[in-house]
């Protein structure tokens, strides 16, 4: 749509509004459209306005009705205490990932702590 305005103002000949007022600047022929086609332009122009506003309205009125305050208020507790139970049962998670792995490492370390010990029994 910015094309469509910067082309309508490029592709026109400057035109006197009033008598007073005299035509200062001339554009080349070859730098404006004939009317017909700046016409056509603008029609064309009116109806991508058109088309956009109506999506625009379209798109308005399919945004959900705000909910009141009060109602806001409540749902944002809730969703903070969802937050909170949800954040506890991470941290749960995370200690007792921490436990796993302290545990595979303690065994890790007894089980090559004792194939050291078997081995250099052996020689």
């Amino acid at each position: 749509m910015s094309n469509t305005i910067a082309y309508l103002t490029s592709r026109t000949n400057f035109l006197q509004v009033t008598p007073d007022i005299p035509i200062t600047k001339q554009r080349n022929p070859e730098k404006y459209d004939v009317p017909e086609v700046f016409e056509a332009n603008k029609k064309e122009l009116v109806a991508d306005l058109m088309t956009k506003a109506k999506q625009v309205e379209y798109l308005i009125k399919s945004l959900p009705e705000p909910e009141p305050e009060e109602a806001q208020a409540k749902r944002l507790a809730m969703l903070e205490e969802e937050m909170q139970v949800a954040n506890a049962e991470y941290i749960r998670a995370v200690n007792r990932a921490k436990d796993l792995h302290a545990q595979v490492k303690e065994t890790l370390l007894k089980v090559l702590t004792d194939t050291d010990a078997d081995l250099i029994a052996e020689s």
